[in-house]
């Protein structure tokens, strides 16, 4: 392109057909144009840093090789698709990306044609690349469907069970294995394991020159079958033996996923291929960026940070890092005491267990399921599990829950970081749906706290319960600053705390929705009206005689939670009080029957009405004006 020198390669991508007009050789340039953008938007943003520098050549090729949207792309996860929007015309918008109504952090059907499939959640690509070549197939048509798969995507139960059945599926679909050896945190486990060797092998890169190499002497018909069968051959007798081929899928790589010529190379030979394939990449995560390299943890998803030294600010310890504290300083005193997480030491911050406990923890990579029922076979065995998840990828233990855990009685204590909105990541990571999906299970109980020291309380009773599974949902971020006790004390199960008690208005705020419930209180009683507010802390079992007895002395009821109205916590209030005939009418604040978007919790509560004002203007049409 004769004004690169010039003009930044970036602004004449206005999508991917502009991608075929710039010159092979100023493709390392653009990649470099890329990088640095990421590195100086993300600063301001936050988002998913270190997996997109990592795939930055890698989507350049695919544009390159491929035709968006007629071939389609999908990205597991999607997190590592900001490159990918960027080459199709949204690189002028990534400035925006996690803000509100900006560019979502992670695929986005509603957003761009070029979106095919949107995932925040793990092992996702490979089956719906496999259901979209069915379809293909179906149809007669002829277009290509890419699945990028992260090496820690192998490690889940969907990416397995659909290897399972590609082969007798479609006969054409190209996977690309992008193996940086990170998913979150670092990868564990014997596919990790396998994964590396095909990496460092001596024997490999040997092998396919061999291969190669006779390509070029035999002539005649044949020639390429016999070269594929002499190198698949001599590669199970050197190597393990080759797990993908296993599955019918012919394996190449592997590459290096920075070679952008290679790349190109390959994915134009691969297009070509009638059988299913896969490309296995080597890639950083975080490459071109320091910091990010340093720390690929830390970097995989953050919130602004300063682009010379990657530090970020520090405050007041969040739940999270209240959580992996006590339960570490628990397990010291209880050797029965174990820490499970799939993927995420990091984030639940069971990191702290794993430095000072490290036989006691287990990370089993993302395998929420396979989690869950290894919680189960510990606490079976007299053991106290503490099974940490985000809520949202709870929900995909959910018939573990039921199956194993609640029909078993088995004391599995779930603890759900990430409870209520998530704000920048959006609706696949907000917690808004865990009551409703787990407040029906016999046997469960399930609570959350209003402040830090409460939180440390309720851990030291679910590390004391033995009776059956217990959770705990728990917010992204701070509490409210409340000093912690020096001793934690034991909860009674289904016993409620009364703040203050009135007779006009019964205001019952779940966990850190208190905030909202003071503010309502205080507009409330500037009104000359008379306020109860009780903390009750149960989700299940309610504290059935303390709500009812304060709710039918007052005129309206509002409950306060972060979590969807439909089958929420104030549904449940609403039943006990129909099941008790008393007749006080009650208002709910919380998220719509909808899924919530991205951008900062101030905002999208204000948007949705999830604020005091709303609540006393509900209130407020049962009593009147005094």
């Amino acid at each position: 392109m004769s004004d690169s020198s010039k003009t930044p390669l970036l602004d004449h991508i206005q999508g991917p057909s502009d991608l075929q007009n710039i010159q092979s050789e100023d493709l390392p340039a653009l990649a470099t144009e890329i990088r640095k953008t990421l590195i100086n938007s993300l600063s301001n943003t936050g988002g998913h840093l270190g997996p997109n520098l990592g795939v930055v050549e890698l989507s350049i090729a695919m544009h390159r090789v491929f035709n968006s949207p007629e071939d389609k792309f999908l990205f597991d996860v999607s997190h590592q698709g900001y490159v990918h929007k960027m080459l199709t015309g949204r690189a002028k918008e990534i400035g925006t990306i996690r803000q509100y109504e900006g560019l979502n952090g992670f695929l986005l059907r509603s957003e761009s044609e070029h979106d095919c499939y949107g995932a925040g959640h793990a092992g996702t690509a490979v089956s719906a690349a496999l259901g979209m070549c069915s379809a293909r197939d179906l149809k007669g048509a002829d277009n290509h469907v890419v699945a990028v798969a992260g090496d820690a995507a192998f490690t889940c139960g969907p990416t397995l069970e659909a290897l399972n059945n590609i082969a007798d599926t479609t006969e054409r679909c190209i996977i690309v294995l992008n193996d940086n050896e990170w998913s979150i945190d670092k990868n564990v486990g014997a596919l990790a394991k396998y994964f590396n060797t095909l990496q460092t092998h001596p024997a490999y890169n040997d092998i396919r020159e061999r291969a190669a190499s006779l390509v070029e002497k035999v002539a005649g018909p044949g020639a390429r079958k016999f070269v594929h069968k002499v190198e698949r051959n001599a590669k199970n007798m050197l190597l393990p033996n080759v797990l993908f081929e296993k599955f019918g899928l012919r394996y190449y790589g592997p590459i290096d996923g920075h070679d952008l010529p290679s790349l190109i190379k390959s994915l134009e030979y691969l297009k070509e291929k009638d059988e299913p394939v896969i490309l296995h990449i080597i890639t950083e995560k975080g490459r071109g960026y320091q910091p990010a390299l340093d720390k690929p943890g830390k970097f995989h998803g953050l919130g602004p940070y300063n682009v010379e030294d990657g530090s970020t600010a520090s405050g007041a310890p969040t739940f999270s890092e209240l959580f992996g504290r006590a339960i570490t300083d628990f397990a010291k005193e209880d050797p029965k005491i174990t820490a499970i997480t799939a993927a995420m030491p990091g984030g639940t911050k069971l990191e702290t267990f794993k430095a000072e406990l490290n036989e006691r923890y287990f990370d089993v990579g993302i395998a929420e399921e396979h989690a869950a029922l290894f919680a189960c076979g510990h606490a079976s065995e007299g053991l106290k599990p503490f099974l940490a998840i985000y809520s949202t990828f709870m929900q995909r233990a959910y018939d573990m829950i039921i199956h194993d855990m609640a029909l078993q009685s088995l004391p599995v204590r779930l603890c759900m970081d990430r409870g209520g909105l998530s704000g920048d990541d959006g609706p696949t990571h907000h917690g808004l749906f865990d009551i409703g999906y787990l407040r029906h299970v016999p046997g469960l109980v399930h609570m959350q706290p209003k402040d830090e020291d409460e939180f440390i309380d309720m851990l030291w009773t679910m590390a004391n319960y033995e009776e059956g599974p217990i959770a705990i949902r728990y917010p992204r971020g701070n509490g409210p600053g409340t000093p912690i006790k020096d001793k934690p004390a034991l909860l009674t199960i289904g016993e409620a705390e009364v703040i203050q008690e009135g007779t006009d208005v019964c205001l019952i705020p779940l966990g850190t929705m208190m905030e909202l419930a003071l503010e309502s209180k205080a507009a409330l009683e500037a009104k000359g009206y008379s306020v109860t507010l009780i903390n009750p802390r149960w989700i299940k079992p309610l504290d059935a005689r303390t709500i009812t007895t304060l709710a039918a002395k007052a005129r309206v009821v509002c409950t306060f939670e972060d979590h969807v109205l439909f089958n929420g916590f104030g549904l449940s209030i609403i039943e006990l009080l129909h099941d008790e005939v008393i007749d006080t009418p009650v208002e709910r604040i919380g998220w719509p029957d909808e899924f919530i978007e991205h951008g900062k919790p101030e905002i999208l509560r204000e948007k949705h009405g999830v604020t005091s004002a709303n609540a006393v203007d509900k209130i407020l049409t049962h009593l009147g004006e005094k």
